[in-house]
């Protein structure tokens, strides 16, 4: 079964940017889409990107376009979410997620492996 990993959270000033890495191992990965979905306190998870299995096409939330970019690499099994122009409301822990299929979706359900996530915290 494959494992998701992802790191590179932290504290960050508003209108700061920070890089997430999501690592697979142990399981199908180049096949598949892979989202990032990410849940602030007292909130529901919410979707947040999401790339197709070769990169060729990617889907944002409205609140993150313009300033976050997910990518690839399938010869390292990683995915990536470049954030940029941070807000305090981007505040929230990051979950990357393996889909079911290679094509991009935007929902919990279409994703069937889910890493541990890893915190952001933008201070206004």
């Amino acid at each position: 079964q494959v494992q998701l990993v992802e790191s590179g959270g932290g504290l960050v000033q508003a209108g700061g940017s920070l890089r997430l890495s999501c690592a697979a191992s142990g399981g199908t990965f180049s096949s598949r889409s892979m989202g990032w979905f990410r849940q602030a306190p007292g909130k529901e998870r919410e979707f947040v990107a999401a790339i197709s299995w070769d990169g060729a096409s990617a889907m944002y939330a409205d609140s993150v376009k313009g300033r976050f970019t997910v990518s690839r690499d399938n010869a390292k099994n990683t995915v990536y979410l470049s954030m940029s122009s941070l807000k305090a409301e981007d505040t929230a822990v990051y979950y990357c997620a393996r889909g079911r299929y290679g094509s991009v979706r935007p929902t919990n359900v279409d994703y069937n492996v889910w890493g541990q996530g890893t915190q952001v915290t933008v201070s206004s």
